[in-house]
């Protein structure tokens, strides 16, 4: 996978097309009421063959530790600095991880930040994407593990 992809939303479904796959908008409004500040991002279900999803796992974190800087060409013609790195995400799972990627853009101070949430649990990976914006978000572990909770009581 090229490092650039990695901020794609669909790099999972591109780089590792699971046998299922279901996705969904997600949005939680701030105390205030703003949408727009709030969390937002999806939330997607992939199911794999027998042993896949553990490789693609490993794929994440491999391809995360090969562009942990690298510089990106977006269509407009504008050059961006990037980052990426991934951290235990400590969700009760066979595995868990979180992937953070940040992108500085040339004039602006500020990155954009995105962070991602995986876990796999046997043959499923469930993944939690918080959109980029300029507020590092900084609830993404609470968000995942909400959703491996809902998934869990849905399958019992």
């Amino acid at each position: 996978m090229p490092c650039s992809e990695l901020s794609v939303n669909s790099f999972m479904t591109t780089h590792a097309p699971p046998l299922e796959d279901v996705a969904v908008g997600v949005t939680r409004r701030t105390p205030d009421g703003d949408e727009d500040m709030g969390w937002f991002g999806q939330e997607v279900l992939d199911r794999y063959a027998p042993g896949r999803a553990a490789e693609v796992m490993e794929a994440i974190r491999g391809t995360a530790k090969r562009c942990a800087s690298f510089t990106d060409t977006l269509e407009s013609g504008t050059t961006t600095q990037e980052t990426a790195s991934v951290t235990a995400a400590d969700v009760p799972a066979d595995e868990s991880l979180l992937l953070h990627l940040t992108s500085t853009f040339p004039k602006d101070p500020k990155p954009f930040e995105k962070v991602t949430g995986f876990v796999r649990k046997g043959d499923v990976i469930l993944m939690v994407q918080h959109a980029s914006d300029q507020k590092p978000p900084t609830d993404t572990r609470q968000v995942l593990a909400a959703a491996v909770k809902a998934y869990r009581a849905a399958g019992s």
